[in-house]
């Protein structure tokens, strides 16, 4: 994990695995795969893996928010499971903080 000395601020590496599917794979996704978060927008998925772009749609509102510090009684910064939007499949992603990163907000947009 990158932590340079330089930057005005701080956000969270993420990643998102499949926690678990309670109904069938539509996609053809299974428990454990995953994309990760790095550098504020950039996503990287595991040589060779695939993540379904509609379990991406449902999670990526929350990830921006999820690589910042949160306050102690806000409901993001306790919960960490989502649902993908397929009723037959039911699938549950886990967003997990992997390092803290030091930016410069000045190269963001």
């Amino acid at each position: 994990m990158e932590n340079t000395e330089d930057g005005d601020m701080e956000l969270y590496d993420l990643r998102v695995v499949v926690d678990r599917i309670e109904g069938r794979s539509v996609c053809g996704m299974e428990v454990g795969d995953c994309f990760t978060l790095e550098n504020s927008a950039h996503l990287r998925l595991p040589d060779g893996g695939h993540f379904c772009v509609y379990a991406l749609a449902s999670v990526l509102p929350f990830l921006a928010a999820k690589q910042r510090d949160l306050a102690s009684g806000d409901w993001l910064a306790q919960d960490s499971l989502f649902a993908c939007p397929d009723p037959e499949e039911r699938l549950v992603m886990r967003v997990e903080r992997t390092g803290r990163r030091r930016m410069n907000s000045a190269d963001l947009t």
